[in-house]
């Protein structure tokens, strides 16, 4: 049943293209240096309540959830866009109204020998 709940659709808030200066990868050079990474972040959020008494309690705050997973990406460097991915999703789902979370994860300056465009993880999680 949980697997069904993860393909229903729903009311999203979306944040697209947040920017993070941080110093995550497998690298010392990726360490030290720093790069900018891209983060896009959908929420699953029931918005009924919200829109008809206009009321952004019963909401998430996309302007808090987008501090939220700067302040995230911005903490404790680790090797993998993946790991970062999973922490921005526990971000994501902390906020009560949250009932799942899609994170991409863009890299567009990865340590790539060939010409590309970018590079990005995507996951999806979902409350239990």
């Amino acid at each position: 049943m949980a697997e069904q709940r993860n393909q229903r659709p729903g009311d999203r808030i979306t944040l697209t293209g947040l920017r993070v200066m941080a110093h995550h990868g497998v690298f010392d050079f990726e360490r030290e240096q720093g790069q900018e990474f891209v983060i896009d972040v959908s929420v699953l959020v029931d918005l009924r309540a919200a829109a008809s008494g206009d009321d952004l309690a019963r909401t998430v705050h996309y302007g808090e959830l987008a501090e939220a997973v700067v302040a995230a990406v911005e903490r404790d460097p680790v090797d993998l866009i993946e790991t970062l991915a999973e922490r921005v999703a526990g971000v994501a789902l902390s906020y009560a109204a949250v009932e799942q979370a899609e994170v991409t994860v863009h890299k567009p300056q990865a340590p790539i020998t060939v010409p590309f465009a970018d590079v990005s993880v995507s996951i999806v999680r979902a409350r239990p």
